[in-house]
């Protein structure tokens, strides 16, 4: 019968990984490599040309992963700035002008978008521009995040109770839900549209 997840890792294989990618795994996703499955659950962990990697993960945004993951309410204001400079065409006198500072802006943005995720991996993807997040690095690592910025451009926590302040859900505690039953309420079902 064939396996369906890949083997887990081993001790050397992870130390490697932590090593090339310049970072320590948080404790309980570093067990589960070592003792359940390279993937599985979450996206795989492999080793290929260009070094140790996520499956499904832009592996141009490897030096990000140092970068410790920012909760999402340290940026809010940040980003109200940069929305606030967004240039506008009545601004500018004409049209070549316009759209190159839109242009410097939207690279602008778009930088500032991936910062969001920095110190994190798409655990898994749920399409439509939903994907569950796996913080790596800084206070918040080993927990979970929603990227629901696809509609709502937020990231939130995933949690076992948002009514009473519940803290994001860790990595063991996330393995056995399902992360659509763990946004707050309000969320739609597998749709992926909020209510």
């Amino acid at each position: 019968m064939r396996q369906l997840w890949a083997p887990p890792l081993s001790e050397g294989e992870v130390a490697e990984a932590e090593a090339q990618i310049g970072i320590t795994f948080p404790a309980e996703y570093r067990a589960y490599l070592l003792e359940v499955s390279a993937d599985g659950a979450v996206n795989r962990l492999v080793r290929n040309e260009q070094g140790w990697g996520w499956a499904g993960n832009d592996d141009s945004r490897r030096l990000l992963l140092r970068t410790p993951f920012p909760h999402p309410a340290s940026y809010v204001e940040a980003e109200e700035q940069l929305d606030a400079r967004e240039p506008q065409p009545g601004a500018f006198s004409d049209e070549q002008s316009y759209a190159q500072a839109w242009q410097a802006w939207d690279a602008e943005y778009e930088v500032f978008q991936d910062w969001k995720t920095a110190g994190s991996i798409i655990a898994q993807d749920h399409g439509c521009g939903f994907a569950t997040l796996l913080a790596l690095t800084g206070p918040l690592a080993g927990t979970l995040w929603w990227d629901g910025r696809a509609t709502c451009g937020l990231i939130l926590p995933l949690s076992l109770d948002h009514d009473n302040g519940s803290p994001p859900v860790t990595f063991t505690q996330w393995l056995t839900r399902d992360s659509w039953n763990l946004l707050p309420p309000g969320w739609g079902q597998r749709a992926g549209t909020p209510q």
